[in-house]
């Protein structure tokens, strides 16, 4: 399913989403700290990622987390993990599967990435008062 429209459209759309599921606060501080070098790539990942991808109907929310969260260990990006690891808890991935993710993750992309994801997963989830 193509979801279209015109760029503001996906934009918007897009802005919606990521609000949704980042968290109001937290995408206004990343717009609020676009220099404009950096604009572009902003308007690029909330129009493509967040208004393109992330509102297709193919996978839910919860689904779309949990890869997120494998991703971002393969590639080893704990500043992203920490973001998606509060937007798999706003989509209802409980913290028991975040574990089991980054179990999957440890054998595949190895346990050094694991290690340091499980490291930032338990500290944002404390950050949000979650006991693990």
């Amino acid at each position: 399913m193509t979801i279209g429209g015109t760029h503001e459209e996906s934009y918007e759309r897009g802005l919606a989403i990521r609000k949704e599921v980042l968290g109001e606060a937290h995408v206004q501080r990343s717009l609020d700290a676009v220099s404009e070098f950096s604009r572009p790539i902003q308007e690029l990942v909330t129009e493509y990622c967040w208004g393109e991808v992330w509102s297709r109907e193919g996978l839910d929310r919860q689904t779309r987390s949990m890869l997120n969260l494998a991703m971002l260990t393969a590639l080893n990006r704990s500043h992203e993990l920490g973001v998606h690891v509060r937007g798999a808890m706003n989509n209802g991935v409980t913290p028991a599967q975040i574990q089991e993710v980054l179990i999957q993750a440890a054998v595949y992309v190895g346990a050094p990435a694991a290690l340091e994801s499980f490291r930032v997963a338990e500290r944002v989830l404390k950050e949000m008062g979650v006991d693990v």
